[in-house]
């Protein structure tokens, strides 16, 4: 038999995998789906036993809507953060965390930012706590407690004089 070019062996087998998988969901047996669709017993068996040795993997049904995907991947504060605990917050307490806004990304100002590291900063506070109450990651909050941080705050050297 002559050895055939890559694009004609891809397409026997997309026509010959189009007709295993119409067998597997029909209720014919092998013999009876071949004499329905005139197709050579013995060469559906050996493809099917080749499908059989490489199983394919099967395909992902992907979503798509005029907006993109149907799912962002990222976590968002409208989607349930189901992964980790609720912490009730207060009462009377205002969300101190701007509102998501549809795939574009949250904008903090300055003052939200001091608020919640003055929050995290308080003695027996939990950083991971805290963050999970204002909906950010705990990484985010300790960025910005390095880049809040005064400048002035660098080591001074003091002089000392030791007398008996």
């Amino acid at each position: 038999m002559p050895r055939l070019s890559p694009e004609k062996r891809a397409e026997l087998e997309a026509f010959w995998w189009a007709h295993h998988e119409a067998w597997k969901r029909s209720d014919l047996n092998q013999r009876e789906y071949c004499e329905v669709n005139d197709l050579p017993l013995k060469r559906f068996g050996n493809w099917r036993a080749q499908f059989k040795r490489e199983p394919r993997p099967e395909p992902v049904d992907l979503l798509y809507r005029r907006g993109g995907l149907s799912h962002s991947f990222s976590h968002r504060l409208s989607h349930t953060l189901s992964h980790m605990t609720k912490v009730p917050a207060a009462p009377n307490a205002a969300p101190a965390v701007p509102s998501p806004r549809q795939s574009r990304r949250r904008i903090f100002t300055i003052s939200d930012k001091r608020r919640i590291v003055r929050a995290a900063s308080q003695p027996g506070a939990s950083i991971s706590q805290v963050a999970r109450e204002h909906g950010i990651a705990a990484r985010v909050l300790f960025r910005w407690k390095s880049e809040l941080a005064p400048q002035d705050e660098t080591p001074r050297f003091v002089r000392v004089e030791v007398t008996s």
